[in-house]
């Protein structure tokens, strides 16, 4: 039975950033932007359930709300290409489409002022689902709207829904000097933090900073687009979910995934890593993949997608998510030799071994590679990024 979830865009960076993944989901189960199953995609072993439902006239339709105080971004989705794919009725623009002017206080109140809107499409959508399991939010704690009223939603999803998970893909602010025209981003950050410590199970954390580090050395672009950094995030957003969408025997449902990464609550905040990336038709600089290179690649700084260094601290729990068609034996020789070589540094409370998931790679996909990586970490050091957001915010002050 699909265990389904609903995911929730806030925000102009969470709509843009879900707008991304679900073109990537719709390129990798077959559904074109009309939500169409393409003739090809028909007997694909997959888990569409899981993120879309399927209309009466056989259209697939994204288990996916649309909230935002201001209408420009859902108004461009909606006029796109994939403009057919989205259920009108899950959009919500604010009537005075002010937006929230880049104040946490704003976003927050207007959440509250929306309550019985927001709740009653919540619950609508909950109310289709077979099973649902958890929720998903996707917004950036910088500006106003996904930090105000994202934090707004946490706080009702965890009274409204208390067995279910909520899981979030949280942008955290660039943390370059001079590099926001938001002036009271660190007091938006702070406040969003309080709220995903205390209302969320697991965040996973995408840092701009890193992003744009990442864009500019290993995909040798000079000056990344948001469109291109949002692209990363898609790619980061589907490979995480990959175990769910293509499940095999472990880590073939959100709890797995989180029970595997999380030991105690509180200490729920997850690094990512990716590798081998590409954006587009541009060649990659990686050109042989074999599962150690790979794994090899993601204890690596340079590929993880936040400013921190991992070479302080330690890692609380690794899973490995190896797309591709992988022997298991390579698995294990790959893990016998990250071991030897002591590339990694576990708490000594803990069990010191990487967790691999392998998956299938979307039949529908071509790829330049053979196998793809995803790492999904627990490690001590991510919370120099939240020490980051405060120490902006004393300054301020």
């Amino acid at each position: 039975m699909p265990r389904e979830i609903i995911t929730l865009q806030v925000g102009q960076c969470g709509n843009q950033i879900g707008s991304e993944f679900w073109k990537q989901l719709c390129v990798e189960h077959g559904i074109s932007p009309d939500g169409i199953v393409q003739d090809y995609a028909t007997q694909g072993n997959d888990r569409k359930d899981v993120f879309f439902y399927q209309a009466d006239d056989e259209h697939y339709i994204p288990r996916a709300l649309l909230m935002d105080l201001e209408p420009r971004v859902i108004n461009s989705i909606m006029n796109s290409s994939y403009r057919n794919l989205y259920n009108p009725e899950n959009t919500f623009i604010a009537k005075d489409g002010g937006g929230a002017g880049n104040n946490w206080a704003s976003g927050y109140n207007q959440g509250e002022q929306h309550h019985d809107l927001l709740m009653e499409m919540i619950d609508r959508e909950a109310d289709g689902s077979d099973s649902l399991e958890g929720f998903v939010l996707c917004h950036s704690i910088a500006g106003g709207t996904g930090s105000g009223m994202g934090s707004y939603l946490l706080e009702n999803l965890n009274d409204h829904f208390p067995k279910k998970l909520i899981q979030t893909y949280s942008v955290f602010p660039n943390q370059d000097d001079f590099q926001s025209d938001v002036v009271v981003q660190p007091y938006n950050s702070l406040l969003t933090l309080k709220r995903l410590v205390l209302n969320s199970d697991c965040v996973v954390v995408l840092d701009n900073t890193a992003l744009n580090r990442i864009a500019v050395d290993r995909l040798r672009i000079d000056n990344p687009t948001v469109s291109q950094l949002n692209s990363l995030v898609s790619t980061v957003m589907a490979a995480s979910t990959t175990t769910l969408r293509y499940p095999g025997y472990m880590n073939n449902d959100l709890i797995g995934l989180v029970a595997s990464l999380i030991p105690t609550p509180r200490c729920h905040f997850l690094m990512t890593g990716y590798t081998p990336l590409t954006i587009d038709a541009q060649v990659s600089a990686v050109r042989k993949t074999t599962v150690l290179d790979v794994m090899r690649r993601l204890l690596q700084p340079k590929n993880i997608m936040v400013s921190t260094s991992t070479k302080t601290g330690c890692y609380v729990s690794i899973l490995n998510i190896i797309q591709g068609d992988v022997d298991p034996t390579q698995v294990h020789k790959s893990l016998q030799r990250i071991r030897e070589r002591k590339l990694v540094k576990f708490i000594p409370w803990g069990p010191a071994s990487i967790q691999v998931a392998l998956s299938r790679k979307s039949p529908y996909v071509e790829s330049a590679h053979k196998v793809n990586g995803l790492m999904l970490a627990n490690h001590t050091s991510i919370g120099n990024v939240r020490y980051a957001s405060r120490s902006s915010f004393l300054v301020l002050r």
